[in-house]
């Protein structure tokens, strides 16, 4: 039974084509989630349209559309188990046009494993990627580098090397990260997910052994609840059903709840009537658990995407402004006052004017370098005046972390990315 097990919410990222649905797919099979029969069936049918190397990354991308794209478009959810943790796995679109759907599949894990091609190396999506990771709250990374059946020579270890050397500037040197794992692996052959194979030389753990010695993060259980909503269904016979991860606190049925910003300017009031996680009902859902619930008294067009629900006497904050600790990490020209990109904050994605540019600090020290700056450019870090263009909800990052960062986003990419310092709160009228 899942429940027995403690629950970590694993997201894979990485640069466009460097093998991640592979490997999902890999850890699927590898688990004893997907039979192998279901594999050769994909093999034959990737074979038909000459695309035998994906035939593992179907398993995740099920959805028509992408088959034929051979992308990964939205973040899909799939379970696997290894004999300590059971995992939540969120495989993130790398794709250019999707790193919208990754920025909210990434605030959601507990973990990352960074997906590295051994030919390729580090990327600039590899960059975006980990940047993201850190920027959003993932605390724990793993580092595979992939694709070592395709170096020349095979499974070469030099090359490894110099991957991971180039690898280490980046997630230690310039993210701060901590513990960090580096394997070589080969998904579609399937090297060093559960044994060595032709990676003999290198002692490390395999990506099981690595993904077991991740650590369950304590669950923020007393804080206040906190369910950003996903998506919302309306379910015959059975009615309303928000979908979405509680961030904080916990939800039982018979809480009442309220979501905002919502349709309405007061947001809307239903009762918890059943909650449930992958089709089983639940007593109660705690923080990092993805669960649908029915809503008394709550109609379909009241609540969208977005919306966050909290218990009627801790409501989740609708801001009218916030003060917000930004890094600019990769902007084509410069950011003035008045600039109104797209904020990702949990599910909810707004424009939000920039209003005042307060301070600019040294990315590196964090000492104050110049007061009321006319404008700001890539690798700038600042404190920020920000204005959303529509009520949406965002909470301080010392409060409620998990509803305190955002990214920025325009153009396609990602310009920026930040923490809410403090905030002033809507007035409801």
């Amino acid at each position: 039974m899942a429940a027995d097990k403690p629950h970590l919410n694993l997201v894979i990222i990485g640069h466009v084509d460097h093998g991640k649905s592979t490997t999902v797919g890999r850890l699927l099979l590898e688990t004893g989630q997907v039979e192998e029969h279901i594999i050769r069936k994909y093999e034959e049918e990737a074979k038909e349209k000459g695309k035998e190397s994906f035939a593992l990354a179907w398993v995740m991308d099920r959805l028509k559309e992408e088959r034929e794209r051979g992308l990964t478009i939205d973040v899909a959810h799939r379970r696997f188990d290894t004999d300590k943790y059971y995992f939540t796995i969120i495989d993130a679109p790398g794709h250019r046009d999707f790193v919208k759907n990754m920025i909210t599949g990434t605030s959601q894990a507990d973990a990352a494993v960074l997906v590295i091609a051994a030919p390729e190396g580090v990327m600039e999506q590899t960059k975006e990627h980990a940047w993201l990771a850190k920027t959003l709250g993932v605390n724990q990374l793993i580092v595979a580098i992939n694709k070592m059946d395709a170096t020349q020579p095979p499974y070469d270890e030099k090359r490894y090397e110099e991957v991971k050397e180039e690898a280490k500037k980046l997630i230690e040197g310039m993210l701060g990260y901590k513990d960090v794992p580096y394997l070589p692996i080969s998904a579609w052959v399937g090297d060093n997910i559960t044994e060595k194979r032709q990676l003999s030389w290198y002692d490390g753990p395999t990506l099981i052994e690595a993904l077991n010695n991740l650590k369950v993060p304590s669950k923020p259980i007393d804080k206040p609840l906190r369910w950003p909503i996903q998506d919302v269904y309306s379910i015959t016979g059975v009615g309303t059903v928000p979908v979405g991860r509680i961030e904080t606190g916990v939800m039982k049925p018979g809480d009442k709840l309220i979501f905002l910003p919502s349709t309405q300017p007061k947001g809307v009031i239903g009762e918890v009537k059943s909650i449930e996680m992958h089709h089983e009902q639940i007593p109660k859902a705690e923080p990092g658990d993805n669960v649908g619930a029915n809503i008394r008294g709550v109609g379909k067009k009241d609540i969208r995407r977005g919306d966050v629900a909290g218990h009627v006497d801790n409501p989740p904050t609708v801001a009218k402004s916030f003060t917000a600790r930004i890094m600019v990490l990769n902007h084509p020209s410069v950011i003035t006052v008045g600039y109104t990109p797209v904020f990702h904050c949990h599910t909810a994605q707004i424009a939000c004017r920039f209003v005042e540019l307060l301070k600019k600090f040294d990315p590196k020290t964090g000492g104050v370098i110049e007061e009321n700056p006319q404008m700001l450019k890539s690798g700038d870090a600042a404190l920020v005046k920000i204005e959303p263009t529509r009520p949406m909800v965002i909470e301080k990052y010392n409060e409620i972390p998990e509803l305190g960062r955002f990214a920025i986003r325009d153009m396609g990419q990602t310009v920026a990315a930040g923490v809410v310092v403090d905030l002033e709160p809507r007035e409801i009228k």
